[in-house]
Formats: structure tokens, sequence, C-alpha cells
């Protein structure tokens, strides 16, 4: 009886389909590392009519991120996400995407790149472009956390950005005093 048996579910009934979708998926990924961008686009969305999966609408969007395709990137890639929510690299692209559309949404971008921070909290990437989102639309102290947080984890580059947005900070801190100040200043209206 020392006969060893197969147990996964898969071995019983391979569906042709799926094997399809995935021989698609894999044809498609060496076509983009061969830099056929547009092949590889074709191949993605093969793989995605046979079998939506994660994988190859998250490839797919990648495909359309490269050809300038961005509302149909952040399409694919909401997809993704929808099947793979826990996907700090999807929510990642999709920000990225948000941010170079033609109507930006830097606020769409922050709330995934929020996500993909909380999923992946020692990725210094994303709280690098964290931090830069967050800087570009003005909420300085948060931004300087999450560069902060970057160089910690190596990227260097962060460290400029932190001496940036002190002085920031400390800009806008002067400001609101002088404005505190001429108010103060101000003589009171004849009674």
């Amino acid at each position: 009886s020392g006969w060893a048996t197969s147990t996964t579910p898969n071995s019983s009934a391979v569906n042709p389909a799926e094997v399809e979708a995935m021989q698609c998926l894999e044809e498609g990924t060496q076509k983009l590392e061969e830099g056929d961008v547009q092949a590889a686009k074709e191949l993605y969305k093969r793989s995605v009519d046979i079998k939506r999966t994660a994988s190859s609408l998250f490839n797919l969007g990648v495909t359309h991120y490269h050809l300038k395709e961005y509302d149909d990137a952040i399409t694919a890639w909401k997809e993704a996400i929808a099947l793979q929510p826990t996907s700090a690299d999807a929510h990642t692209n999709l920000a990225s995407a948000y941010i170079v559309s033609a109507v930006s949404r830097p606020d769409l971008a922050l709330h995934h790149l929020r996500v993909a921070a909380s999923l992946a909290p020692e990725d210094a990437e994303i709280a690098f472009n964290l931090a830069a989102v967050l800087e570009a639309c003005g909420f300085l102290e948060e931004s300087l956390e999450h560069y902060k947080r970057a160089k910690e984890f190596g990227v260097e580059r962060a460290e400029m950005h932190i001496r940036n947005v002190g002085a920031k900070i400390l800009g806008k801190k002067l400001k609101e005093a002088e404005a505190e100040t001429a108010q103060a200043d101000k003589p009171d209206p004849a009674a």
C-alpha cells in the first residue's frame, strides 16, 4: 500500500481554459520583458477574457500604463484589487495612474497609497510615494512622517525632502504667527 496518491484538487480535473489563460499570461510576460508592450497587452487581454484573475488584470494594467492608456490601466487595476484587495502593488500602481491620468485625482491616489502603506508598512518606495503626494497636496506634517519612514527603510533621497518639508512647515508657522501679530497690532475701532 505504499503508493502515493495525489490529493491536490486540480490534479483530477485540469481545466483546459485555465491552462490556456496561464499560458497567455506567461507569454505576455515574456513579450513584456522583450519590450513588445503591444503584443503583451493582446496576450494579457486574451488571458483575462478566458479567466479573469488578479494577476492577468494586474499585468494588463501594466501594459495599458506603459502605453499611456491611463483610464484603461485604472479600470484593470481596480478590477485586480476587487479580486485581490491585499495587493500593495496594485494599490500603488493605481495611485500612479490616478496622478498622471488626464483628470488628475490626487485624492484617490492618496487613498490607495495609504492602503498600500498599511498593507506593506516596511516598503520604502511606498512610504516615499505617499510622502510625495501628501506634500503635493499640502499635508506637510503627515508627509514629513512618511519621508522619515522612507529614510529609515533606506531611501537616501528622502533626506533632502525631509529638510525641504521641514522648512515648508517652519515657513507656514512663521506666516501664521505674523498674521496673528498683524491682527493683534490693529488699533481697536473707535467706540
